[in-house]
């Protein structure tokens, strides 16, 4: 049907259960895909989501993991696959973000933001890459950031982690081809509170659209991708209002 165009295919989510992986969740749903996602810690957010997905008519679940360990992202993939039955897609969504200035980041910190948005994403994709191709291709989408492209100076190790993750997206489409399709999503401001704090204020008079994002519209540019030419592999795509362009 053409409003679901995902119907009998099935995808993983990471970090699903809140903001913007739930946004990713549910568009993909709307699209007629069956839903896996993955929760570290959410278990109530995460229950809600399952009761959301499953109103679209599809089977969905959500898999408690810590994707930053090798044995938990083997056993997520494996999970949504035999629960699903097949996969299509994997949305690498699940990161972190935190303010700091450079001198204060700590060794503990900059491990975090790496594990969690660098390492992880890979662990996942390497898990998943041999069961996308068993079904003669797939498309894997990551989640990474307007930061991976402009230097924030309070935003050492969070930028170092999205450009990271920007390069291993280009890395991986050619890797991965030509059965599989690699690209990234990368949001600038994207606003969660209808009172946005003074610095999301600022970054919104900085952004040319003059606005900050939301949540549906990173995720209708992720169901883009996954439905988009089989032709478009290693692209790095900005959902930022023009931030970056400044």
């Amino acid at each position: 049907m053409p409003d679901r165009p995902l119907a009998g295919q099935a995808a993983l989510v990471t970090g699903g259960a809140k903001r913007i992986g739930r946004a990713i969740a549910l568009e993909l749903a709307r699209a007629g895909a069956a839903v896996a996602f993955t929760y570290r810690h959410s278990r109530e957010e995460a229950l809600a989501v399952e009761q959301e997905l499953q109103r679209f008519d599809v089977r969905a679940t959500g898999i408690q993991a810590d994707l930053r360990l090798p044995a938990q992202a083997r056993t997520a993939v494996a999970a949504a696959r035999a629960t699903l039955g097949r996969l299509d897609l994997v949305v690498n969504n699940a990161g972190r973000y935190e303010e700091a200035a450079f001198e204060a980041i700590s060794d503990e910190q900059w491990d975090e933001m790496m594990a969690v948005n660098l390492r992880a994403p890979f662990l996942v994709s390497r898990e998943a890459a041999p069961i996308l191709r068993a079904n003669g291709g797939g498309r894997i989408v990551n989640l990474g950031s307007v930061g991976g492209l402009k230097a924030f100076p309070t935003h050492a190790h969070y930028c170092a982690s999205k450009a990271g993750l920007a390069h291993l997206t280009r890395a991986m489409a050619r890797a991965l081809a030509p059965e599989i399709q690699v690209n990234a999503v990368a949001p600038g401001l994207i606003l969660f509170d209808p009172s946005p704090t003074a610095w999301e204020k600022s970054m919104a008079e900085r952004t040319p659209m003059r606005r900050g994002g939301t949540p549906e519209e990173v995720a209708a540019t992720v169901r883009w991708f996954a439905t988009c030419p089989a032709f478009i592999t290693g692209q790095v795509l900005y959902v930022d209002g023009g931030l970056s362009l400044t």
